[in-house]
């Protein structure tokens, strides 16, 4: 071993205790064959780690390459670079890692987000040979050919994961994905109907086989995949509530499932107003008078809202055949989407001064925090509702100066 790696491989300089040293040694392990140690630091618990090789060559020759390793180290590369391409490691983390974790849904969603951005770029590269250029490039030209910040930011959350088990499997030395600048992201200006808009809505869907369910979209703040998934059974008839259970799924290439919901305050009971438990009464009549009409054909889901048969809904059906036209009989915007009946009835709560903890419950919104952030554009109304109100409770009767 040089004296340089001597040096390296010695007690840490007690000056310099700010950077982590990386040493290694040279064992001899028979003719022309050596076992190569390096000192990689410690992990979490306190454990010494250390990256073993076994060189076959003559102790200059791997001298040579521990020197190599080591300075690699110290530029953040990986010690040795393994051949597998980002195809390949892809393949690998979807199957053995993403799979076991994730919805079925959300492990789609990776599939198709690597599918159609990331292989078609870097997919025949080593993984190892991966720069953080090269992944800015990549979502600049996602950029520039007309992608939002949000789908490009959701690429980018994939490839750390995918880059982060990387380095936990010591397939790679370091996580490239956190030198690069994301664009910055706009939030969607959501569309909530006004109180005269809402009005004008219920109106003009009177008569739809459908109307009930838009009702209770609109009073409940569901989402749509919850009150799609909303069987008989999570109906409290004499509270005047329906609980949230589960949502459905449709499969790419057709079929559907129900899967958990999204989060745990996602499971949740909301209180639904009389009018709305009446015309879920009504609905229920007819839909037992519609399942004997059906006979054998009827499917029995127990679903509040399905199709003639007892099939799930599916939500562009729903939106083309019967929402759409009911916007147009109502003179409304046709960008108004389904999800917009449940920004509404937030909209409506927070603007006539409801305690915005309520909203957020009803909403199963993970944190009050993150209602008053999506709803921002209400709260100053209802700063001037609050200054009112101090008004009269301060100052009512009391002489002015």
């Amino acid at each position: 071993m040089t004296a340089e790696m001597e040096n390296r491989a010695g007690k840490p300089d007690k000056c310099k205790k700010s950077k982590t040293r990386r040493s290694g040694r040279i064992e001899e392990r028979g003719e022309r064959k050596h076992l190569i140690r390096i000192f990689l630091g410690r992990d979490a618990t306190g454990k010494r780690r250390y990256h073993n090789k076994t060189f076959h060559g003559t102790k200059k020759q791997a001298e040579s390459w521990l020197n190599g390793a080591l300075v690699r180290l110290d530029k953040g590369e990986p010690i040795e670079a393994l051949p597998i391409t980002v195809d390949e490691y892809f393949d690998k983390w979807l199957n053995e890692a993403a799979k076991k974790r994730l919805r079925e849904r959300t492990y789609q969603g990776y599939e198709d987000l690597l599918r159609l951005y990331v292989r078609p770029t870097i997919g025949k590269q080593r993984l190892a040979d991966v720069t953080p250029l090269d992944l800015q490039s990549l979502y600049t030209k996602m950029s520039e050919s007309g992608l939002s910040a949000r789908t490009v930011r959701y690429v980018h959350a994939v490839l750390s994961s995918a880059f982060k088990q990387a380095m936990k499997w010591e397939i790679l030395e370091r996580d490239v994905t956190r030198l690069v600048d994301l664009p910055k992201q706009q939030r969607k200006e959501m569309r909530a109907l006004s109180q005269g808009e809402a009005a004008r809505f219920l109106q003009a869907v009177e008569g739809d086989r459908y109307a009930v369910l838009f009702a209770f979209a609109l009073s409940s703040g569901m989402r749509p995949e919850e009150y799609l998934a909303l069987q008989w059974k999570d109906v409290d008839w004499q509270r005047g509530a329906a609980t949230v259970q589960r949502v459905l799924v449709w499969r790419e290439g057709g079929g559907w499932r129900y899967e958990e919901p999204k989060t745990t305050k996602s499971r949740r009971t909301i209180p639904l107003s009389p009018s709305v438990m009446a015309k879920l009464k009504a609905h229920h009549r007819s839909q037992l008078e519609e399942r004997m009409k059906a006979g054998s054909l009827w499917q029995n889901n127990d679903l509040v809202f399905a199709t003639e048969t007892g099939t799930p809904l599916y939500p562009n059906n729903l939106r083309q055949r019967h929402f759409k036209p009911a916007l147009k009989r109502a003179g409304l915007p046709e960008e108004v989407r389904l999800y917009d009946l449940r920004h509404t009835m937030a909209t409506l709560l927070l603007a006539g001064n409801e305690n915005p903890k309520i909203v957020s419950e009803r909403l199963g919104h993970s944190s009050i925090t993150l209602t008053l952030d999506v709803y921002s554009h209400v709260l100053p109304d209802m700063q001037q509702g609050a200054v009112e109100k101090l008004e009269n409770l301060l100052f009512a009767g009391v002489g002015t100066l």
